[in-house]
């Protein structure tokens, strides 16, 4: 599954990668060839129109010398006329001041009377010029002055067809679209072979995870030679390493759960077996065998009351019952209830408030939290020892330390005691009923409190726990 998915996705990045290419390969030719083609009409218009507009005005200057229009039966300018009409396969009218056509090179409208913008224009201003695209035609007309130079007398009008222009677009557009077609089908061999090169390092990237998604745990991804395939890479190894470490830590967990509840379990097998295997057992044996299996149920039940609690608080992490509470008073009840256990050891507790504090907090998870730290410190400490509890706090946070006198805790355990079923004198916790479930649970209850919790500590010195806590609880 993870495979057609994954070849689905690069195929179609393969694909939108093969059109942006071609897209952006032929766009830019396609314009230029537009581009082309409409200035090269362009510009063999203006040069027709030039190139017209001299020899008319070297006529109109020689017609204006002979006089034409006093005599416009002069066989020179006639001929003249037809030529220039013939070379350029136009049509050319003389047309006097009235309005009237002397003299039109194809006989048909002389006598008629021709009045429109462009002449009438051109008697006002000077020549013009007009190219009709869709009739494809070019229309100029120039001014033929008086002998002495003094007023218009009458207009040169010559109307050319553009067919040789045009022809030689059409041309040239098949020319360049039959260059456009060959450069169209390299741009489609070069850009398949880009988009292949450049989408395969995905998909080895989609092998690789598909491999892992298999079961080949110990496959890493590759670095491929691009930097985006690189960084991805890495992050993924770094994930897959996270999923490895928490793989190892469940299965570690379940090792650890399977053996802490196993072992009161055994404990009471082997007491009634050992009550059945014998005969008349003194009811002092009977009963100190009950006791033991007593101690053991109630080791199995707290066991299985702070798994449960862990997991509650691992389902619940966003459902806290946050209220306004005075912590000197969670303080206070906590050291209540634990003094009978203080002491039992003559432990002394000690509680130092420097200031009143009221706080956004969970009152049965805080109160949890702190009792496991104050329980431990009175549990881990030396007989006629002192558990030190502050409060104290700022404008952000409040800080509780719990400091003791107890047996201390080695630098290289420090920062494994958070874990769950982690002891650090495994044969005395043991002995003190511990489970190492309290610490997790502590961390955990802080740490949704958006709080932290640092440890200081020196084997055989005593140990403090620092726990800092916002005064108001923000939801992230």
């Amino acid at each position: 599954m993870v495979t057609i998915l994954g070849s689905k996705i690069f195929r179609s990045l393969r694909l939108r990668l093969f059109l942006l290419m071609l897209l952006f390969g032929m766009l830019p030719c396609f314009v230029l060839r537009t581009l082309i083609l409409r200035n090269y009409e362009d510009r063999a218009v203006a040069v027709r129109i030039a190139e017209i507009q001299n020899q008319c005005t070297i006529l109109s200057n020689q017609l204006s010398k002979s006089d034409y229009f006093a005599n416009s039966a002069q066989q020179l300018a006639l001929v003249e006329l037809s030529q220039l009409s013939t070379i350029y396969g136009g049509r050319i009218m003389l047309i006097d001041n009235h309005f009237r056509i002397v003299h039109d090179t194809y006989q048909l409208d002389e006598g008629k009377t021709m009045v429109s913008e462009d002449v009438i224009r051109c008697y006002q201003e000077s020549g013009t010029s007009y190219y009709d695209a869709k009739s494809r035609y070019i229309e100029i007309t120039v001014p033929i002055m008086d002998v002495a130079n003094e007023y218009t007398r009458g207009v040169m009008l010559m109307s050319i067809s553009t067919d040789n222009i045009v022809d030689n677009v059409e041309v040239l557009s098949d020319t360049s679209m039959t260059i456009l077609l060959t450069i169209f089908a390299i741009l489609i061999a070069a850009s398949y072979l880009l988009a292949f090169l450049i989408v395969r390092p995905f998909s080895r990237i989609t092998q690789s995870i598909a491999g892992i998604a298999g079961g080949h745990d110990s496959e890493k991804l590759g670095k491929e030679a691009y930097t985006e395939t690189e960084q991805m890479a890495e992050a993924f190894n770094k994930m897959l390493s996270r999923f490895k470490v928490l793989d190892e830590s469940r299965q570690e967990f379940v090792s650890n759960v399977s053996h802490e509840l196993r072992t009161p379990i055994t404990s009471m097998k082997v007491l009634a077996d050992s009550l059945l295997s014998q005969e008349d057992v003194p009811i002092e044996m009977y009963q100190e065998f009950m006791l033991d299996m007593s101690q053991e149920i109630e080791r199995e039940d707290k066991i299985i009351n702070e798994l449960l609690t862990l997991v509650k608080m691992d389902k619940t992490a966003m459902n806290l019952n946050i209220k306004s509470e005075s912590i000197n008073d969670v303080l206070e009840r906590s050291l209540k209830r634990l003094r009978p256990i203080a002491a039992l050891q003559n432990i002394e507790l000690i509680f130092e408030s420097h200031r009143a504090v009221v706080a956004e907090i969970d009152r049965v998870l805080l109160s949890l939290a702190v009792s496991n730290l104050i329980e431990n410190a009175i549990k881990y400490n030396r007989v006629e020892g002192h558990v030190h509890v502050s409060l104290d706090a700022d404008y952000k946070v409040f800080k509780i330390v719990i400091e003791d006198s107890g047996i201390g805790i080695a630098e290289d355990e420090q920062e494994h005691i958070f874990e769950r079923f982690y002891r650090v004198d495994k044969s005395h916790s043991r002995e003190i009923g511990g489970t190492g479930l309290g610490l997790a649970i502590t961390r955990n209850a802080i740490a949704m409190h958006k709080g932290t919790i640092t440890v200081q500590s020196e084997e055989g010195e005593g140990t403090t726990f620092i726990v800092q806590v916002p005064l108001n609880y923000v939801v992230k």
